[in-house]
């Protein structure tokens, strides 16, 4: 498994960068499909002390991808988290995929792909709303308003149908669908 470590707004250390290897260098003997993983470490001048340190971690592979992100007031403390995190994780996936073949071992690579039993998610109520023509800010009033996270507009520039969210930073996204 190779394993990428970036830092960003500071110089990691080689005893940080050894420590990761430590914690994160083992998530592929939980899942052998693991072919790389990304980790970002990212210091924050926040005024809450408890979110200093970001670290997210990506985990792909075949078929596979696996993200979590932890924040804490110190490094070692969120490393640790979020090597929890990922490892609940692939135990979870291993497990799925060990249910789904059957009993084959996924140490032995043995995978057998089987049709799923259980019964799929399905759409249990339709919400209709007529939309308006509006700016991106307006669209942004209106979702504070609502208190949603995300709302569904009609651009007035494009004519076109789109998605205002409010990312984890407490900024905006804009997604605006293309047909293809």
């Amino acid at each position: 498994m190779e394993l990428m470590i970036t830092g960003k707004n500071m110089e990691l250390t080689p005893a940080v960068r050894r420590y990761i290897e430590r914690k994160l260098g083992k998530l592929n003997r939980y899942l052998p499909a693991i072919m790389e993983s990304e980790v970002e470490i990212t210091e924050e001048k926040t005024k809450s002390p408890q979110h200093h340190f970001v670290v997210q971690v990506k985990a792909t592979g075949s078929g596979i991808r696996l993200r979590g992100e932890e924040r804490g007031e110190d490094l070692f403390q969120a490393i640790d988290k979020v090597a929890a995190i990922m490892t609940r994780q692939l135990e979870n996936h291993k497990g799925k995929r060990y249910e789904k073949g059957r009993g084959n071992s996924l140490a032995r690579g043995e995978f057998r792909e089987e049709i799923e039993t259980t019964k799929a998610p399905e759409v249990v109520k339709v919400k209709r709303f007529a939309i308006k023509p509006m700016s991106v800010a307006e669209a942004a009033d209106q979702m504070e308003l609502l208190g949603h996270n995300f709302f569904l507009f009609l651009n007035a520039d494009t004519e076109e149908p789109n998605l205002l969210y409010q990312r984890k930073d407490g900024n905006y996204g804009l997604i605006e669908p293309e047909l293809g």
